[in-house]
This record gives C-alpha cells, structure tokens and sequence, in this order.
C-alpha cells in the first residue's frame, strides 16, 4: 500500500473494489426470448431453452384419458379460466414429464394461435427453497400465462423446503399468481417415501397430525393423475409408433420380437423402454432420429 497516497484517493479505490465483489442485479426476465425455460436460483435468471427435449403429442401412447385431462386443464389455464395445479405420479418411464411439454406445445399451438402466452418454466428439484423469489418475477410479469413444472418432485428425511411448496401452492398470504400453474411429476403419490411417514407416524406424539403434515403437500394439487405400468399390448403399440414415425424399414413381425426381447433384458416395459429400443434399432440400421424425442 502507498501510505503517500491521498486519503480520497485510497477511499475511492476501495470503493471501486467494493462495487466489483458486490452481486449483480438481478436481470428483468424477456419473455420474449422463447416458449420454454429454466429458472436458475444462482445468479436469478430465467434461461431460455432454444430446442426442448419432447415428443409430438400423438406419440405417448397408452395414455390417453390422462392426456386428455392434463390437456383440458391446460386449455382452461390457457383461455383465463379457473384450473388446478397437476400432480402426475406413477410408473417410471410412462410419459409424465413428457406429457406436460407435449401438452403444453400442443396447447400452445391450438389455443387462438397465441403460442407466445403460455410459457413453461422448469424448475429444479434443489431449487425449490426458491420458488418464492422465482414467482416475483412472475408475478411482475404481465401478458403471459406460465406452467412451472418440476419434474421428478420428492422430499426425504429432514427436508423442509415442501412446507414452502405448501404455502406457494395454497394457503400462503400472497398465494399462487393467477396466471401461474404448477404442475409436478413424481414417483410417489405423497411426495414422500414410505419409510418417511411410517417413521413420523411411529415416533410423533400425534402420529395422525404428523402425518397429515407430510401427505397436506399433496393435496395442494387439485389434480392427482396416476400412471402404472403398461401391458404388452400397450408397449408394442409404442415402439410400433415411434418406429412408423421415425421411418425405420423393419418387419413388424422382427420389430415385435426384438422389442419384447429388448423389454425382457431391461425387466420393464414402458414408454421410456420403448424409446430406448427405437435407438438402438435406428442407430443399427444407421438412420438418425432427427426432431423432438425422448422420454
């Protein structure tokens, strides 16, 4: 240090390097940038996603009732009218993810041509501690509707951030924004693992009150759609429709039994099995599966 420099001096390069470490901002959201995005917590930003990872929505076979109510309640979302937040629970690889971006392309598209009004925002499973910061934004930003969507949503043992999901969703002062829903997926019906509330019903003074703590969450969302897993019939019926829409040249009779065989060496059958078969046969046959996929 020059103890020769002026004491003016000295404070305003201080200053100067007090304003470098200080954080950012945080940037106003654009919008306008896209149809879907993601929320990061760190800096607090909303990052548009340029190509979304989805099917078509006549691709997710085998589940059309809850396609058909997912898809009303969105449409409902869409026009301003009255609609529930979505809880999708069930079977591993059985399209929930896939449902909600699918449907929510597909609305978007339908919906008075106004795809630019329904946004969806991803939100991370770690990140939901900041739900609340992420929907201020949202709440200041007008002209749009927007779907937050977390996907593979669950909480364990000495996790509390659900009680901040609770407030958000219903029973907080502010509550949910009007032109914002949430829809979740999740293996668990309670968002909560068995062990966890068995747990809580053994060791609480009240076992019933604790456990109406945990299973509340749940009942936030006005919407339960259960997924289970797929019959044969229902499996081949989709890898027999991503085969036909990828243009893969195969006989059905070998397509059928390499699919079965492929289902028996994974010891599941699912749309995300499915899927997986039908890249491994286009990568066998060397045909690319361009455009929207996966599971």
């Amino acid at each position: 240090m020059n103890f020769q420099e002026p004491i003016g001096g000295l404070i305003e390069r201080i200053a100067s390097a007090l304003e470098r470490l200080a954080p950012l901002p945080p940037r106003k959201p654009d919008f306008n940038q896209g149809h879907t995005f993601v929320w990061q917590a760190e800096p607090e930003v909303f990052l548009p996603v340029a190509n979304p990872n989805r099917v078509p929505l006549p691709l997710l076979k085998g589940i059309d009732r809850m396609r058909d109510v997912l898809f009303d309640n969105t449409v409902r979302f869409a026009k301003g009218l009255p609609a529930n937040n979505a809880l999708l629970w069930g079977a591993r690889g059985m399209g929930k993810s896939s449902l909600v971006k699918a449907v929510h392309a597909a609305v978007g598209r339908e919906v008075d041509g106004k795809a630019g009004d329904l946004k969806l925002v991803e939100i991370h499973r770690e990140d939901i501690g900041t739900l609340p910061r992420c929907l201020t934004h949202l709440r200041e930003t007008e002209g749009k509707r927007f779907i937050l969507f977390c996907d593979d949503l669950s909480f364990e043992a000495r996790d509390t951030s659900y009680k901040s999901l609770k407030a958000v969703l219903e029973g907080g002062i502010e509550g949910r924004p009007e032109h914002v829903l949430f829809y979740a997926t999740s293996n668990r019906r309670h968002l909560m693992p068995r062990e966890m509330l068995e747990n809580e019903r053994s060791t609480a003074i009240t076992p019933s009150e604790a456990v109406e703590e945990k299973v509340s969450l749940s009942d936030r969302f006005g919407l339960w759609i259960g997924f289970h897993n797929c019959s044969q019939d229902v499996y081949l019926d989709m890898v027999r429709g991503y085969a036909e829409y990828y243009r893969l040249s195969i006989a059905n009779d070998e397509l059928e039994q390499q699919a079965l065989a492929w289902a028996v060496a994974r010891g599941a059958r699912s749309g995300r099995v499915a899927f997986q078969y039908i890249q491994d046969l286009a990568g066998r046959l060397g045909v690319r599966l361009d455009g929207e996929s996966g599971r």
